[in-house]
């Protein structure tokens, strides 16, 4: 069947009751509303600004004692960026989203608080317990939270079902395992005489975000809980990318060299390939545009099913009052609640963070009409958390590079790994446990 576009207004309205805290009530004791300034990554799936302001203007009519201004600053790595860079200039925000995967970063450089240090309520203590435990693993360490979960996806499967009718594959039935992928997207690619890839797998961008899925899926986890060590060169690893490798090379299901993130969505709108791998953050603006029908899966298995979790958590600064903190973890309360965290999913593709989200009628009914909405929740089942170490910048630099070499030819997967491992083990030798 081919799904209906979305019949969801630009503009959220929903009315949060009962969300009064005591950082709220300390907020109101002032005669001026406290300010706070959340910067806010904006280079991501779909234009979020509008949703963004149009949530911020509802939270200040409902609590007219906090002003918050949100400052787009660019794409994950702008954003932190700006953010260190206003802290160590003396002129800290409040709070940001920013990358799950800052966290080691963040704690090393003292630049957060923990929510646990601010929570002075049963339901405050509820609230921090209500969001899905695998997307809460990028945001604690040592018993403590740090990052609240809000734009956060997996990747998934996005395929065009008429060009699998056209290569006389079922429409219906996406790749389940790495082999029926690479047929498929070969028989894609024979079946359009040459004009249409089978699949697409991005490379630039987030090349370990990739490459991370491509290595659970094969059983290996790639880093050590507590950020200290990683996995790189582990033969499950090279088995990983020496696959993602072979879609181009030996089944030509896929072009050679790197591709690139930032296109891709619209390379599969203008079906010069049949699937990608992309964030689920990018679902409405595919559902919204796409003139043809598409489904939405799992991404494909070798001896498990299995994606990161990615996107970005609510943080809160050290260097500001605790007035500030009490009002900016209210914001964070309303922006996260059930109906809210509903309407953003629908809004953006994004996930729900919490079971509660899932169960308003809002998002029941939207994954009713539209099941791909439930195809990230229902990954979580199968899901790790991303790439995330001390020295995170370095580390990830060294695995992308590593990734890219292997795709352009320039190193065989093995040689690209054991560079990447060296690499990453020099920039986390001094924090080995």
């Amino acid at each position: 069947m081919r799904f209906l576009k979305p019949n969801v207004p630009m503009r959220f309205s929903l009315v949060a009751a009962g969300l009064l805290s005591a950082g709220q009530a300390l907020a109101q004791t002032g005669d001026e509303p406290v300010e706070l300034t959340m910067y806010y990554p904006v280079a991501v799936g779909g234009a979020l600004t509008d949703v963004v302001d149009d949530l911020v203007e509802d939270f200040e009519a409902e609590h007219p004692d906090i002003d918050v201004e949100a400052i787009y600053a660019g794409n994950y790595d702008d954003t932190r960026v700006r953010a260190m860079s206003a802290i160590e200039a003396g002129d800290a925000p409040q709070l940001s989203v920013m990358f799950s995967i800052d966290l080691f970063d963040l704690i090393e450089q003292d630049a957060i608080v923990a929510f646990d240090d601010l929570v002075e309520t049963e339901e405050e203590q509820a609230w921090l317990d209500s969001f899905y435990p695998g997307l809460m693993e990028n945001g604690q360490l040592d018993g403590q939270t740090y990052g609240i979960p809000f734009q956060r996806s997996t990747i998934v499967l996005y395929w065009n079902k008429d060009a699998f009718e056209v290569a006389g594959l079922d429409p219906e039935q996406p790749p389940e395992t790495w082999e029926e992928m690479a047929e498929m997207g070969a028989a894609v690619r024979e079946a359009s005489g040459g004009e249409q890839w089978g699949v697409m797998v991005p490379s630039t961008g987030y090349p370990y975000w990739m490459f991370q899925a491509f290595a659970f899926q094969n059983g290996h986890r790639l880093m050590s809980e507590d950020g200290t060590e990683v996995y790189f060169d582990d033969p499950a690893a090279v088995e990983a990318l020496e696959y993602w490798v072979s879609l181009a090379d030996e089944h030509a299901a896929m072009p050679d060299g790197t591709i690139e993130w930032g296109t891709l969505r619209q390379n599969f709108l203008e079906q010069s390939t049949a699937m990608i791998w992309h964030s689920t953050g990018n679902l409405t603006a595919v559902r919204n545009d796409a003139d043809f029908d598409f489904g939405v899966a799992m991404l494909p298995m070798k001896t498990q099913r299995g994606s990161p979790t990615g996107g970005g958590n609510f943080y809160l600064f050290k260097d500001t009052t605790e007035e500030e903190q009490q009002a900016a973890m209210t914001f964070i309360r309303w922006m996260t609640s059930p109906e809210r965290a509903a309407a953003w999913s629908i809004e953006t593709g994004y996930m729900g963070v919490s079971p509660e989200a899932y169960e308003t009628e809002a998002l029941q009914r939207y994954v009713e009409e539209f099941p791909p909405a439930a195809v990230a929740r229902d990954q979580l089942e199968h899901g790790t958390a991303e790439l995330a170490t001390y020295q995170g910048g370095r580390v990830r630099r060294a695995l992308d590079n590593a990734v890219q070499a292997a795709l352009t030819g320039q190193m065989t997967p093995e040689e690209a790994l054991t560079q990447a491992q060296r690499e990453a083990d020099a920039a986390l030798r001094r924090y080995a446990r």
